[in-house]
Formats: structure tokens, sequence, C-alpha cells
């Protein structure tokens, strides 16, 4: 099973670089972090607290999900709606729910399976979920750069507040207990802060040579 794994924080160029690489190597691409905004979006729908673990995780175990080009909850197209505020600000909660990440890792790994790997973006990908891809690599850049870009991206946020917003999921993230946002010790480490995006899908094609000839 070919996967490449590509990990790092919010506005690290991460889905852009990931869908790329994807293209260029003719394997499918599954962003993990849809998947947890997903499950956010349906508890929100619902009515239930993030904070509610065991509701949460009870709604993960059972809500239909697809990730592709469209995301699709239960049938009902939330591709949009995922992105929200209001999601936004939620999902750390989410995914720092232990019954949660071991449903979706385990959607993650059979949606691996089931698509002969693929180029898969996260947080935990190299370090959890596919510890044994031959390719990792964790993205990153500078706080104002991924501030930028995401505030470019949610055109109705400030760039203070969606810096401010980076800085906390940054801090959730990087200390939760379960599956910590963290470098695998033999991931490739890129900056992607004012670099070209093409040639950062160029280094990671030239890794995906070297490691897969």
């Amino acid at each position: 099973m070919r996967v490449v794994a590509i990990d790092g924080p919010a506005g690290s160029g991460k889905s852009t670089v990931a869908r790329a690489v994807a293209a260029r190597l003719g394997l499918d691409y599954l962003d993990t972090g849809a998947m947890y905004r997903a499950v956010t979006f349906a508890a929100i729908r619902r009515g239930i607290d993030p904070e509610d673990a065991a509701l949460v995780a009870e709604l993960a175990r059972e809500i239909t999900l697809e990730v592709a080009d469209q995301v699709v909850v239960d049938g009902a197209d939330a591709t949009i709606e995922i992105r929200s505020p209001e999601v936004t600000r939620a999902v750390s909660t989410v995914a720092a729910n232990p019954d949660v990440r071991k449903e979706l890792v385990a959607r993650q790994r059979e949606w691996a399976r089931a698509h002969g790997g693929g180029v898969i973006e996260g947080r935990d990908i190299g370090s959890v979920v596919f510890p044994e891809a031959p390719v990792k690599v964790y993205l990153t850049a500078d706080d104002g750069e991924r501030a930028l870009r995401r505030s470019r991206e949610m055109i109705d946020l400030h760039y203070d507040q969606v810096a401010a917003d980076i800085a906390r999921r940054d801090h959730a993230d990087s200390t939760r207990d379960v599956s910590p946002l963290d470098v695998a010790p033999d991931a490739v480490r890129i900056d992607t802060t004012l670099r070209p995006v093409d040639d950062i899908v160029q280094q990671v094609l030239d890794l995906v040579a070297v490691q897969e000839p």
C-alpha cells in the first residue's frame, strides 16, 4: 500500500501541497482534518455539546461520512459548512476526544486499504495513523504567513482573529493527550514560508522518488 503522509499545523499548506502531489502521482487524496470537522459539524447540527465526549464519540461511530472533493455527512453536502467559524472554534475539542480519534483513525486506515494507499494529510498521519509510510513530510511556516493564508481563505474573519484562532488550535493540538500534533522522527520538515507551491510539491515528489524507486 502506497501512502504519502503529509502533516503540519493549520495554514502550513498541507491541503494545497497534498492535492498537487496526489494529482502528480496518480493517487487519491484524503483530508483527515475534514473528517474531524465533519464530526464537529454533525454535533453542532444535532445540538450536541462538543464538550460532551461520550455523545460526540457515539455520533462519530454512527454517522455516514464521505470525504472527497465534497464532504458529505449523513447524505448532506457539508463542504462549506465544515469550514465555518463555529466549527473551527470547536474542532480541536472534538479532535482531542480519544474515542473520536479511535473511530476516525480506523476509518482512515480503511480508506487507505480501499484506495490502495493515497496522499493523506493531517496532524498525526506519519506519527500515529501510518507510522510505516515510506514518505513522511511535516510542513510548517512562520505564524504570520500561516495566519495570512487562512485569513485569505476565510474572508469573513479579520486577520487578528484568524491569528488568535491558529495560536489557540496550535496549543490545543500540540498538548492534547491522544495523538498530539507532532513531527514523526523520520519525517522531513519543510518550511513553506514565502516559497512557491510548485517548489514544495517538487521537493515532496523528489522524496517519493528516493524512497519509492
